[in-house]
């Protein structure tokens, strides 16, 4: 889920980022494009009432448009080498949260997220990573939806340090982090 704010920091913000340089201008993503990579992260059912947020470089998250529907979405950043917009429920925005913070995902709340654009992930072992080990390649997978916070429910999925992103398999395993990744057809 992909990833993805300075990269020390936007290691661990890096999905969510949208103060960053924009492929197209070089510079920051106007509110218009962030929307548009955002809701490009699920149904469209979904990302037309989803919440719009966007981190600055310190961290702080500024909503761009208030949602009806549960759901919050986060554009690209550009840092990662693909598109990883992202969408969460509310769950999957308190581990998102934990996650950026460095705490523990809050006990008995299952997530759910979508990543239908795809991501890109430094590491699939090391939540905090800021780039592949070496020799590693970053870890791209494509479509796909997130379960967060399943606990040992992961234990009959793969953890591989370079899965097979074709399949369901286990991201951050072995931490607090760890969350099934679906691979879906978009």
């Amino acid at each position: 889920m992909r990833a993805l704010l300075t990269f020390a920091f936007l290691a661990c913000t890096a999905p969510f980022v949208a103060h960053a340089a924009s492929v197209e201008t070089g510079g920051p993503l106007t509110d218009a494009q962030a929307i548009a990579s955002a809701e490009s992260a699920a149904p469209a059912a979904v990302a037309k009432d989803a919440e719009i947020v966007t981190f600055d470089a310190q961290g702080n998250m500024r909503t761009i448009r208030k949602g009806t529907n549960g759901y919050i979405c986060m554009p690209d950043t550009p840092e990662s080498p693909g598109p990883d917009p992202e969408c969460v429920d509310k769950g999957g925005m308190a581990w998102t949260m934990a996650w950026v913070n460095h705490k523990d995902p809050p006990k008995g709340v299952i997530g759910f997220g979508y990543m239908l654009a795809g991501g890109s992930d430094p590491d699939n072992m090391d939540p905090f990573a800021t780039k592949p080990a070496p020799g590693m390649q970053w870890v791209t997978t494509g479509p796909h939806v997130m379960l967060f916070n399943v606990g040992d429910l992961v234990k009959d999925y793969p953890t591989a340090k370079q899965p097979d992103t074709s399949k369901p398999y286990v991201m951050y395993p072995n931490t607090p982090y760890a969350h099934i990744m679906v691979p879906v057809k978009p």
